[in-house]
């Protein structure tokens, strides 16, 4: 019976292994990688990739690397949502839209798509409705680009290629020589900026919510009304941005 117990409990620990390896790895990974940085043998990380793809935590790509699946998605998503740290992360996004006067959330990467997760209104009359759980495109929205620009250019310039580049205002770059450009801009200052290239009459500004290495973790916007503010003047607060942000990246 222990025995039993004991190689249960080693096949679990494998399998949360292989979900922490793959959820941090900046790219889809082979299973002899796999296999060698875990100490696995390569027959049990075969077996343990298929059970783990039939569940629906991990997928596996047409060059036979491996990477998140939905469900593992999923359970990010839950985890970001728990409400204990919720509290928190609205704690820090009040204070902040308090003090631009601006609505401010927090968006994270999801494929080709940026997800709203947590979100404060600023209190004015006219408002801009992009609910939680909102997808906005990562080619036209401030913390879109801002996702884009953190990857290496090679991995950049192959993602921005397969992108569809939808016009979606007058002022979204449709083009790859201008998203190109924008994204070199977006490096340059730590700041992505949508001035009205995804909804007309909204422009917006974000940050990197970064871990302790530097890696992106999740994107803090600030957006508003072109009507009630410029592109330039929220950029001015990227300063308060920045500092909330490092505040959110313990609670992430």
């Amino acid at each position: 019976m222990s025995e039993n117990k004991k190689e249960k409990g080693s096949s679990i620990t494998r399998v949360l292994e292989i979900i922490e390896m793959l959820s941090q790895a900046q790219r889809p990974m082979a299973p002899a990688d796999i296999a060698h940085y875990l100490d696995i043998p390569k027959p049990s990380i075969h077996r343990l990739l298929q059970q783990l793809e039939a569940d629906g935590f991990l997928q596996v790509d047409l060059r036979g690397l491996w990477g998140p699946g939905a469900k593992l998605h999923g359970l990010a998503w839950a985890v970001l949502r728990n409400q204990r740290f919720k509290n928190e992360r609205m704690a820090i996004l009040h204070e902040l839209a308090g003090k631009i006067g601006e609505t401010c959330g927090i968006s994270i990467p999801h494929g080709l798509d940026m997800v709203y997760a947590d979100r404060v209104h600023a209190n004015w009359p006219l408002q801009i409705h992009l609910p939680e759980g909102s997808q906005v495109p990562i080619w036209c929205t401030a913390s879109g680009k801002l996702y884009l620009s953190s990857f290496p250019r090679a991995q950049r310039d192959r993602i921005i290629s397969k992108l569809p580049l939808t016009r979606m205002t007058c002022n979204t770059l449709c083009t790859l020589d201008a998203l190109k450009a924008e994204l070199d801009r977006t490096c340059e200052r730590g700041m992505g900026v949508d001035n009205e290239e995804f909804v007309d009459g909204m422009v917006a500004c974000s940050v990197p919510v970064a871990d302790d290495e530097g890696v992106l973790l999740a994107c803090l916007f600030v957006h508003a009304p072109v009507i009630r503010v410029s592109a330039e003047q929220l950029m001015a607060f990227k300063p308060l941005l920045t500092d909330a942000a490092a505040e959110l990246a313990n609670l992430l």
